[in-house]
């Protein structure tokens, strides 16, 4: 027996637990209240639930009201399309309860539906229940025709106009986050409001339908419950048919009231709610600060307000009353309207006066900028006009290019201007450092002919920036015919974009910082988290890791395959710790990444071939051990290497190739470190690096 007992406490503490946690939920109670609501729908309830539902939906409408009044923005109250919902539906289940009580013992009196219907019938009627007909009427047509409809239309024009701006507000978040003005977490709250925006003001369209429709069926259920009655009164309980009319009508009125007021108060609220402007403001704040803010607009309210009470026939003291209280207002207005003038005066005074000379902090002067872009005056249209957005659009598609096809993240970049600089120049800064500079013609186009022959056009000659080829400056007017013609035309910010991705793609090596290699580990996926921990920093250091990236980057490799390069690290570290060897090892790793880049048009990678002579030359000139092995080839025959490097490069250059040269992988780093002193783009490869299904083709020797 005790064990039993035993074994069934954990099961009961269990049991308990569930329940306990059960009945904590939210969508529970609300799916229960739901359940209620339907099943009022079909089973009939006693008067005394009706009373209790009657006041639960006059409690709920009132809430929602007094919450409309207090909220500054409509999206604060998001979820008023499913709160209207459950009180419709609140409101449609009393009237079915209350339509069954007073169709089924409206003969017994007029507390048959109860005592909150009978309340409300005595209070609006008295004895007459013609003035109750009437009164309903009047509220009806009120909530139908003035308010559902009034509202109906503003939440329609609303969710249109909210919907045609969305483009553009996506491309003003756009542009102020490729311009570096907000960072990535602002711009997503940025879209996040402007989504839930768009969603709010098309619900309330649909939602703006409930309001309607609840009108009209209270005014079909009261027509269709007083009919019903009088002909069941009459003919059923052989009921005269005045006191028939009388007993019914008055039940069928008192129930009609007291769910058409709830209705018209969520209607109000509806309205009130839908007419709220994106002003920071709650309700009576808005109300009171510009209704009661021009002391003119109610000086004449008061002056013809007194008019109206010494109008001979017109009750003196209600307008003279109303026509003191409004000149009183317009007197504290007033003062308050000089009071404020007062502190905006001496507010601009201070700000006249010249401040105290503050030092700024040290701080401030040790941060720099990673890309900055500095504009001459004459080029600052190119932020304030629609070849801004063009401008800023490019730079954010240039940081999404970027880390799809380099894998590195491209800091946001400073546009501000500089008026030392010419009126016509732009300055790029990388790291605070000039890295490049070009001149610009605003209202004009940079043409350029891709065979390099003279521009047979009206403009002026120039040199394009980036690449230092022949151009020339013509009107818009031109456009068409350069076109026709065959040149390549670029407007300004294209000019701007191009130089920019070619200085970024040659400083990679230098803007891949500690923080953003970081930030790369951070942003793989959960399963490559297991090999980030084997290999650092038992391996490799993070820094070791940067400079690995950084030396990938330097010669245009992409690092966006992270995993592949952290494998060829660890498998590199159980063989050596130089950081040049083990990045050698991981560009073999990519081989096939390397050999694509490489590719062609034709499909196979160009190759000019080291010949034996200068191979062994290279690796007799390499001198010193283990990690500190440095190029020692005399300086003669180092220029004879560069001249012949050169003129076979030229050589094919003239036939518009751009082959790739190939070496052996020991002397790979050091080839590369001559040749990017006169030719950068030029790629130098290992054997190791060619995929052994990729296509090459021999184009020659050095």
């Amino acid at each position: 027996m005790t064990d039993q007992n035993t074994a069934a406490a954990p099961v009961a503490a269990e049991s308990v637990d569930f329940l306990n946690g059960f009945f904590r939920r939210g969508e529970v109670w609300l799916g229960i209240g739901l359940l209620i609501i339907m099943t009022t729908l079909v089973l009939p309830i006693p008067p005394f639930a009706v009373d209790i539902g009657l006041a639960i939906s006059i409690t709920f409408s009132v809430l929602i009201l007094m919450t409309v009044l207090f909220i500054s923005k409509p999206l604060d109250f998001s979820a008023f399309p499913t709160v209207l919902l459950m009180a419709t539906l609140i409101r449609l289940a009393l009237n079915l309860g209350t339509t069954r009580l007073v169709l089924t013992h409206g003969n017994d009196g007029t507390d048959a539906a109860g005592h909150v219907v009978q309340a409300f019938a005595s209070l609006v009627m008295g004895n007459d229940f013609i003035i109750g007909v009437i009164v309903f009427a009047i509220l009806t047509i009120v909530n139908f025709v003035v308010i559902t409809k009034g509202s109906g239309r503003i939440a329609e024009v609303a969710a249109r106009f909210t919907l045609d701006a969305m483009p553009g507000k996506q491309m003003a978040i756009d542009a102020d986050l490729s311009s570096g003005l907000i960072n990535e977490d602002e711009a997503r709250k940025r879209r996040k409001t402007l989504e839930d925006e768009s969603q709010f003001f098309g619900s309330m369209d649909g939602a703006a339908k409930f309001v309607r429709g609840d009108a009209v069926a209270g005014l079909v259920i009261t027509f269709v419950n007083a009919i019903g009655g009088i002909t069941i009164g009459t003919f059923r309980h052989s009921m005269p048919v005045l006191q028939a009319a009388d007993t019914y009508v008055r039940l069928t009125v008192g129930d009609g009231l007291v769910t058409q007021i709830p209705a018209l108060l969520v209607s109000v609220a509806a309205g009130l709610l839908v007419s709220k402007t994106n002003a920071a403001l709650s309700t009576d704040k808005a109300l009171f600060s510009q209704l009661g803010g021009y002391p003119g607009a109610l000086i004449m309210s008061s002056a013809v307000l007194f008019v109206f009470a010494l109008t001979p026939g017109m009750p003196f003291i209600p307008f003279a009353l109303m026509g003191g209280l409004t000149g009183f207002v317009a007197y504290l207005s007033g003062k308050a309207a000089t009071a404020r003038e007062d502190e905006e005066n001496a507010a601009d005074d201070s700000k006249s006066k010249p401040a105290a000379v503050t030092e700024e902090p040290i701080s401030r002067s040790l941060s720099i900028d990673m890309i900055r872009l500095e504009l001459g005056y004459a080029l600052l249209s190119l932020i304030n006009s629609e070849a801004g957005q063009r401008l800023t659009d490019q730079i954010k598609g240039l940081r999404k290019q970027l880390a799809g096809s380099m894998g590195f993240v491209m800091p946001a970049v400073r546009i501000q201007d500089n008026l030392q600089l010419p009126p016509n120049t732009y300055l790029i800064r990388i790291k605070e450092i000039e890295a490049g500079r070009g001149e610009l013609r605003p209202s004009m186009l940079l043409v350029m002919d891709p065979k390099g022959a003279p521009i047979a056009l009206p403009g002026e000659n120039t040199t394009e920036p980036t690449f230092g080829l022949p151009a020339m400056w013509v009107d818009t007017t031109y456009r068409e015919e350069a076109l026709f013609k065959g040149y390549t035309v670029v407007d300004p910010p294209t000019v701007i974009t191009t130089h920019l991705t070619e200085l970024i793609k040659d400083n990679m090596s230098d803007l891949l910082s500690y923080a953003e290699t970081q930030k790369l580990l951070d942003e793989l996926g959960k399963e490559q988290q297991k090999l980030i921990a084997d290999v650092i920093p038992s391996q490799i250091a993070l820094s070791g890791l940067q400079r690995v990236l950084q030396n990938l980057l330097a010669e245009r490799i992409s690092v966006r395959d992270l995993p592949t390069i952290l494998e060829g690290i660890s498998e590199a570290t159980g063989v050596t710790r130089n950081l040049s060897a083990i990045s050698e090892h991981v560009r073999s790793r990519l081989s096939r990444q390397i050999s694509d880049a490489n590719t062609n048009d034709m499909g196979y990678i160009p190759l000019i071939t080291l010949s034996p002579e200068w191979e062994q030359s290279f690796t007799e000139s390499i001198v010193g051990e283990g990690d500190v092995k440095q190029l020692a080839m005399p300086p003669s025959r180092l220029q004879q290497f560069i001249t012949t490097v050169r003129q076979t490069y030229d050589r094919h250059a003239m036939a518009g190739e751009a082959p790739v040269l190939l070496t052996s992988p020991a002397i790979r780093p050091y080839v590369r470190s001559v040749i990017e002193r006169f030719r950068a783009t030029t790629t130098v490869l290992s054997q190791n690096e060619i995929h052994p299904k990729a296509r090459i083709k021999t184009m020659g020797q050095i």
